[in-house]
């Protein structure tokens, strides 16, 4: 019985475009424990039991809120399953990391330390430099940057294949990002870095996702741009940050066009839904001088 509902959980959040493989793989676990029992049913009491055992309280939080969302599901079409009340282990949420917003030279700056830096082979500071570039250029997320292949860059873009909740698209570049990508192929060429994927460190390998970070933080703080180890400061993601906010910084001041604006840029940056666009948007002094300009207008009874 719990085994059939979960499988039919899984699927329709797979069906949903999730890859559900996290979740899917805590549910069976909690399947296994349950049915040891004899349950066939979602029990509060196990559940707890259950997530008692974890080694971790965020462990624990983890397996209470996944079987929970699932026994939602399940009551709704047999009452036998019990639903436990939510936070019982705690919220647990993480909060946002303070996003900051990254100045051009700040970009240039970084771009060049990377060339500069010593690595130990020759194809890795010209993969930082236009790596970070890339991500500067069109607000990628790093693990889609990472995914690209040396085919993906085509006459009309580069196409993403492997973007959040497995959606592609078709990502327009700009003449002067196209120009950077095909320098840095023929520099792989001119040294010989081999590998079907686009950015590749020594023998064709991708640099890890985490690695990429580090070393951007790395050369920020080299350059003064964030404090020491155990401080915050700008992050990688902070380019998507900045390219979204730039992006909305160069739209015409007007409803229609604001509108129309935040729907391309929201399937420009791969968005599932409009609303994460929005979670990407930070106050600068120019849209904050946009917006007060926008409340006169409206106060002084003037279109907006």
């Amino acid at each position: 019985m719990l085994n059939d509902q979960i499988s039919r959980y899984v699927a329709l959040h797979r069906n949903l475009g999730r890859k559900f493989e996290e979740q899917d793989r805590i549910l069976q676990l909690f399947a296994n424990y349950a049915q040891a029992f004899g349950d066939q049913h979602v029990n509060v009491s196990r559940l707890y039991d259950w997530c008692g055992t974890a080694t971790t309280q965020n462990a624990a939080r983890t397996r209470f809120d996944v079987v929970r969302r699932f026994s939602l599901y399940a009551h709704s079409e047999d009452q036998r399953h019990q639903v436990p009340p939510s936070g019982v282990f705690g919220r647990g949420r993480r909060s946002r990391p303070t996003p900051h917003i990254i100045e051009p030279e700040q970009v240039r700056a970084i771009m060049q330390a990377a060339l500069d830096f010593p690595y130990k082979d020759q194809i890795s500071p010209y993969t930082y430099h236009y790596l970070f570039g890339l991500l500067a250029t069109t607000g990628l997320r790093v693990s889609e940057a990472l995914a690209l292949q040396r085919d993906d860059l085509v006459d009309d873009g580069l196409i993403i294949r492997k973007g959040k909740f497995g959606k592609q698209r078709l990502l327009p570049l700009q003449p002067s990002t196209r120009r950077a990508l095909e320098t840095y192929l023929a520099m792989r060429a001119q040294l010989g870095a081999d590998g079907d994927n686009l950015f590749v460190r020594a023998q064709g390998r991708v640099p890890g996702r985490a690695r990429v970070g580090a070393v951007f933080v790395r050369l920020a703080r080299m350059l003064g741009f964030r404090g020491p180890t155990g401080t915050s400061g700008i992050r990688l993601h902070d380019l998507r940050h900045t390219f979204a906010v730039r992006s909305l910084e160069s739209c015409p001041c007007n409803r229609e066009a604001i509108s129309h604006h935040m729907v391309s840029l929201s399937n420009y940056l791969g968005h599932a839904d409009i609303t994460n666009t929005y979670w990407y948007l930070e106050a600068t002094p120019v849209l904050l001088r946009e917006i007060a300009t926008s409340g006169e207008r409206l106060f002084l009874g003037g279109a907006v």
